[in-house]
């Protein structure tokens, strides 16, 4: 594998030279192979994504294909664009010089995607690269071996090993990788593997964009809509059965609010994934990914009962086929795991407040969050939370939906990543700004001055300027 690895990096090393000449035309043709490839296999994908996560075909739709396809949509409109050098005004300074921006491709880019969602974390940020003109290299994750297959075969039939390649495996073939000199990492996963690849890319002074996670705060207001808000965090909560990086990962609810809110949340999951009162309706509901992490999620309950937490709703656990009911805790220990750790799955610990205050002062006690979301109709209450919190990106008035729009960027801020992806900010995140500047020969001598303007005055000002 190391060998085969390395003769095709060294393949790409070459060819990343010719890819860079490419016009708009040949970069969208790539974009659109990427596009067909996916077509033809979209059925093995959606048995890929039931064998790996036991997605619904409805769900990995709207969360893995429609997403694939609007960032293609979208790049392929806008490339033209994107490419064309920005005019940058001239300043003071150099008042005669031509300035401009040109965005150039990085050079080969590796991509290691998660596998909460194999299709659309792989290939989102592979659209940006190809977009920007770069090489790639694609490592998908283990952990989703029938969607890892599936993107390996649709890479193979797009492009060629100069563009873009795949390489399956386990943790080491991410070892072998890691140690190449690569133009740009591109990672999705948790923030302790986060730190190991930034790491290896300090080694080879490679840069890198890291979408990692963190514990994603829920806010809800008193004013709001009771009702709707639960069906929304619900929703955000247990799509996936809760693998979800931006998911909702712990929620403050208003004291008074606390038993309505949970009420509302109980019938709300219900009508959207039980098949009766008691049984989980596995059609609708995803499992856990592995045994592993199903162990370590049910002690996350375990440990937080041992501190005194309460199981409001939920507490079954299907170790046969890894599915875990949703879970409501209550009364939870700020230090117990379950309250310093991502969950990454359908548990949700509910945090009752008095005051704003105290609620900003708790959130701000842990590692800025890949998300934050607000339920509120005070527009001074919303502002006000923003103002006084940090988070990689933020929602009002819903949950998930800010990573749909392609015209924003997507991204952490330290502890839940580092730089942008989506639309123009992942092609830009896959680009060299390069600032170029075209100075003009001027002839003052026969320059024409205003009456009240003269050469030696203009003269005089520009070297103090310079």
């Amino acid at each position: 594998m190391e060998q085969k690895i390395n003769q095709v990096f060294n393949s790409q090393q070459a060819y990343k030279y010719t890819l860079r000449k490419e016009n708009t035309a040949q970069r969208i043709s790539r974009l659109k192979a990427l596009k067909n490839a996916i077509l033809k296999n979209e059925s093995e994908i959606y048995q890929a994504l039931e064998s790996d996560l036991r997605k619904s075909e409805f769900e990995a739709a709207v969360t893995e294909l429609i997403f694939v396809y609007g960032e293609l949509d979208f790049a392929i409109k806008k490339l033209s664009a994107w490419m064309r050098p920005k005019h940058i005004a001239a300043t003071l300074s150099n008042p005669f010089a031509k300035n401009r921006l040109y965005y150039e491709p990085k050079g080969i880019c590796l991509i290691i995607a998660p596998w909460n969602y194999p299709f659309q974390l792989t290939m989102s940020p592979l659209i940006s690269a190809i977009a920007a003109g770069n090489c790639c290299i694609v490592k998908p994750s283990e952990l989703s071996p029938a969607t890892s297959k599936v993107v390996s075969k649709i890479i193979v039939e797009a492009f060629t090993e100069q563009e873009v390649a795949c390489f399956e495996g386990n943790a080491d073939t991410s070892t072998v990788l890691l140690k190449l000199p690569f133009d740009h990492i591109f990672f999705t996963g948790s923030t302790a593997i986060g730190k190991v690849v930034m790491e290896a890319a300090s080694k080879n002074l490679t840069s890198v964009t890291l979408e990692l996670g963190g514990k994603s705060p829920t806010i809800i207001d008193k004013d709001v809509n009771l009702e709707k808000v639960a069906e929304k965090i619900a929703w955000g909560k247990l799509v996936n059965s809760g693998q979800t990086c931006i998911a909702p990962d712990y929620l403050f609810v208003h004291e008074q609010q606390h038993d309505e809110f949970i009420r509302l949340y109980k019938a709300a999951a219900s009508r959207m994934f039980f098949k009766t009162e008691t049984k989980i309706d596995h059609h609708v509901y995803g499992k856990i990914i592995s045994h592993k992490h199903y162990e370590r999620l049910k002690n996350l309950v375990d440990e937080a009962l041992e501190k005194g937490a309460r199981i409001d709703w939920g507490g079954h656990f299907e170790e046969q086929d890894q599915t875990i009911y949703p879970v409501i805790l209550s009364k939870v220990s700020l230090e117990s795991k379950v309250m310093e750790e991502e969950i990454f799955g359908p548990i949700l610990p509910i945090i009752t407040y008095q005051n704003i205050e105290e609620v900003i002062e708790q959130i701000n006690t842990k590692s800025k969050p890949l998300a934050l979301y607000i339920f509120s109709k005070s527009s001074k209450t919303i502002k006000y939370i923003i103002k006084n919190t940090s988070a990689g990106g933020t929602c009002v008035n819903d949950v998930l939906i800010h990573i749909s729009n392609p015209k924003l960027p997507f991204g952490g801020v330290n502890g839940s990543g580092m730089g942008s992806s989506h639309g123009f900010f992942g092609f830009k995140n896959f680009s060299h700004e390069r600032a170029v500047m075209f100075q003009r020969r001027i002839d003052f001598n026969k320059m024409i001055y205003p009456p009240y303007v003269s050469k030696e005055w203009i003269l005089k000002m520009l070297k103090k300027i310079m």
